[in-house]
């Protein structure tokens, strides 16, 4: 579904121009859940911008479900880690809000009827007319994430979702996360700094490199189940986390050392 080809990226500023991408590639299959970690700076955010079609490659190519990405796509719901409710909206109009922007020939009664379904997904039911402020942050960002399901889009990008909440509530979330992934068709791509986060959710884990952002390392998590947090405490995950902290680790002495 997603295919990263040899992808390049450089900002510039005062005729500087700083390289944040260097020849990664990456893809995630139709209905997988890839995560990407890596240090901080090294151009995470700068990967979901591109597939949303928001900024376009210096090099390479980037191909969602077999088309090139030129533009922004109706196709890929995003989630980032503020919720960005609009406050003068209930919930219920707030997640609606995507309905009235992307196309699609579904009457009144059926965009509320699908606004009210991903809400009892999550557990907001009783929430639909209160105001973002009356919510904490955990559910707010349920309603984030409904937000970005409501038009049944093939591509879901989430920029760090979970990364303000406390401990407690992010967990929470990773299982509604996960009751989201049964109940709804979709691709998921997660930029995480949460190495938990990024074995309890994905399917596979991409390190990046310091940057310039390139391949460094990637896993396969091959969990059995995802309907509780038990699995993050068997030696295999314990496994699993200590390759991703090491990677992590090579990927900032490199950094450092580059500088």
């Amino acid at each position: 579904m997603i295919e990263f080809n040899n992808v390049s990226h450089y900002f510039s500023s005062k005729n500087v121009e700083l390289q944040v991408l260097d020849n990664l590639s990456f893809s995630v299959p139709k209905n997988g859940f890839s995560a990407i970690v890596g240090p901080s700076g090294c151009g995470k955010s700068t990967v979901t911008k591109l597939i949303a079609g928001l900024m376009k490659p210096r090099k390479g190519s980037i191909i969602l479900n077999g088309e090139a990405v030129q533009s922004p796509r109706s196709n890929i719901g995003m989630a980032f880690q503020n919720p960005v409710l609009l406050e003068w909206r209930n919930i219920l109009k707030n997640v609606m809000l995507p309905l009235e922007i992307v196309h699609n020939k579904l009457s009144n009664e059926e965009k509320v009827e699908r606004a009210r379904e991903l809400l009892a997904l999550v557990g907001l039911s009783e929430y639909e007319n209160s105001q973002p402020s009356e919510l904490s942050g955990g559910m707010r960002q349920r309603a984030s994430l409904c937000r970005s399901l409501i038009h049944r889009p093939e591509v879901l990008i989430l920029d760090e979702p979970f990364g303000a909440l406390d401990a407690f509530t992010r967990e929470d979330l990773w299982l509604t996360m996960n009751r989201l992934r049964e109940k709804e068709s979709f691709t998921c791509l997660i930029i995480t700094h949460d190495i938990r986060e990024s074995i309890f959710l994905a399917d596979e884990v991409v390190v990046l490199s310091g940057r310039p952002a390139t391949n460094q390392f990637s896993i396969k998590t091959e969990k059995e189940s995802n309907d509780n947090l038990d699995q993050l405490y068997t030696p295999h995950a314990s496994e699993l986390l200590n390759i991703l902290r090491e990677q992590i680790g090579i990927a900032r002495r490199k950094e450092m050392a580059d500088k």
